[in-house]
């Protein structure tokens, strides 16, 4: 999982997979951009193929925490099919911008 962040604007960018195993690394990652001050974070998912409840919980978590100080979560890239069916499955684009 790698991290970039310049000034408000932070990037995620998950491997193949967001599940119990590392769903805490993937939680933590957010939790530095949004402690660093970034107000916008992008989750791109160009590699990702496998998501859970626990990192579907992170996003859900951190859209909420970015919105309460007037930022926003984005998800980009979203090209398994998999990941695009259950986004689509449980509404996600309600929640998360999804680009």
């Amino acid at each position: 999982m790698r991290l970039e962040y310049q000034g408000q604007f932070g990037k995620v960018i998950p491997s193949e997979r967001i599940d119990l195993a590392n769903a805490h690394q993937f939680k933590q990652a957010l939790q530095v951009l949004f402690g660093k001050g970034c107000n916008s974070i992008i989750i791109d998912c160009t590699d990702l193929a496998i998501i859970d409840s626990a990192g579907l919980g992170s996003l859900v978590m951190f859209q909420k925490r970015l919105k309460e100080r007037g930022g926003e979560l984005k998800l980009i890239n979203v090209h398994h099919s998999y990941i695009r069916n259950l986004f689509d499955m449980i509404e996600l684009d309600r929640i998360i911008k999804i680009e």
